[in-house]
């Protein structure tokens, strides 16, 4: 066995010292590398997580609330404020195929495929730049409320508008997490804004990083999603994409492959005005028929007292007088056999007042909107097992649910793009009291990273 010489040079050991140094030398290199990556790991997720959160702010303060009255896609102009500023910012991080429907604000673009990934299928990830109608969009002031505490958030102190925990007691769920909520007076926007978010800062986290692996992936935005219309004008030849994901759910974990069947209908009332005086036998009060056609639904089939899969007649808007009376509504049910049935019941009300007051008391204007995609969803479940998937390796419980509304992925499932819907981190949507979770959005965009690394070698 070679022996330390005390005349050798120091370097000069025993066998087995040697050994020992070696594997010291070793273990010291690993816990360096493991260190390294997770540094790595760590630096990745606060970029993703500033990055996230940066754009959201910045995409709330741009109103784009579309109009259920215009004629014109875009039905409002606004709308191309945002679509120009993402066409910007893809320039900027280096997207290709960038594409700006300057006539339908549509925005495409391409995050090309990585290194050895050009034969994975094309996947793309789709969301919404339009605002719901519920509550303007124009001066969104949002703030943080970090680390919350489990108790009523006072949204506007000047005005009294308080969140609740009595009325939304789902805000305990995000205890000691960060929310960004509004000053009361406008919706958010995060339907759909923080999808938009998430997307972009995905598509610009896999440009800067080449060493993930991904397919050749397609973005895309769309206008008017919140009027039925956002497909309308969507290329899905031109987007090109073997499968898609909408990005337009709710709370994180959410997983979504059924939807309404949805119809819209506008009801007209037309009455006769006279001096209330002298009416009897004479008047036809619209706005009391208007009423009347309204109690003639199923009280059960109200949208606040359903769930689950069970479908609805909602009264959206009415507004008139005597003479003239126009009443919103809208249809829904996930089996499409009840739809049709709710249709023809709603169309029997009012052949029935117009038995009652006469022929052209009652006009219906009525058009489908969208279908339920479940029928086209089951013969792609890989999007649905590969997402659960990708969540679960996130630490994402997957909460698959029927929507009790719609996205613009229904209506492209059946134009041949199969397009299920993923979470947003956002919860209370079209209202004053809507809000996002710093820390599900942040993991909304690791999920949307992790699912392209599904498709990389599929």
């Amino acid at each position: 066995m070679l022996q330390k010489d005390e005349a050798a040079p120091l370097f000069v050991y025993t066998m087995s010292q040697v050994q020992i140094c070696a594997c010291t030398r070793i273990c010291t290199w690993r816990m360096y590398i493991i260190e390294l990556l997770s540094e790595m790991v760590y630096k990745l997720r606060s970029e993703i997580m500033d990055k996230t959160i940066e754009n959201f702010l910045r995409y709330v303060k741009i109103d784009t609330q579309s109009s259920e009255e215009s004629t014109t896609i875009p039905s409002t102009m606004k709308q191309h404020d945002l679509a120009r500023q993402l066409v910007s910012e893809l320039e900027a991080m280096g997207a290709a195929e960038i594409t700006y429907d300057k006539e339908h604000c549509y925005v495409y673009a391409t995050i090309p495929a990585s290194a050895g990934c050009e034969k994975a299928p094309v996947l793309g990830f789709i969301s919404h730049m339009d605002t719901s109608l519920a509550v303007t969009d124009t001066n969104v002031n949002p703030r943080i409320v970090e680390n919350y505490d489990g108790k009523d958030i006072v949204l506007n102190a000047a005005e009294n508008i308080v969140m609740k925990v009595e009325d939304f007691p789902e805000l305990l769920h995000y205890m000691g997490q960060d929310l960004i909520v509004t000053d009361g007076t406008t919706l958010l926007g995060a339907d759909d804004k923080a999808g938009v978010a998430e997307i972009m800062t995905m598509a610009e986290t896999l440009l800067m990083h080449p060493e993930k692996k991904h397919g050749k992936i397609r973005i895309g935005f769309t206008p008017d999603e919140e009027v039925g219309a956002g497909a309308d004008h969507f290329d899905v030849k031109l987007f090109g994409a073997d499968y898609a994901y909408t990005v337009d759910g709710g709370a994180l974990g959410e997983l979504e492959y059924e939807n309404f069947n949805a119809a819209g209908a506008k009801l007209h009332v037309y009455g006769r005005s006279v001096h209330p005086g002298s009416a009897k036998g004479k008047m036809k009060n619209a706005i009391l028929i208007a009423q009347e056609f309204q109690k003639l639904l199923p009280v059960e089939q109200n949208p606040m007292y359903t769930e689950g899969y069970e479908g609805f007649f909602h009264l959206d808007a009415l507004s008139g007088n005597v003479e003239e009376t126009t009443a919103d509504y809208i249809i829904r049910d996930h089996n499409r056999q009840l739809f049709e049935q709710k249709k023809e019941l709603f169309m029997s009300c009012a052949d029935f007042l117009n038995w009652k007051y006469g022929e052209g008391t009652v006009v219906v204007d009525m058009k489908d909107s969208y279908y339920n995609m479940r029928e086209i969803m089951e013969q792609h479940m890989h999007l649905i097992d590969n997402a659960k998937a990708a969540m679960e390796e996130l630490g994402i419980e997957p909460k698959v649910s029927p929507i009790r509304g719609g996205t613009d992925g229904a209506r492209l499932s059946f134009m041949g793009l199969p397009c299920p819907n993923l979470c947003t981190g956002g919860e209370n949507y079209h209202g004053r009291y809507e809000y996002a979770c710093v820390q599900s959005m942040e993991k909304t965009t690791e999920l949307l990273i992790a699912i392209a690394a599904k498709y990389a070698n599929r």
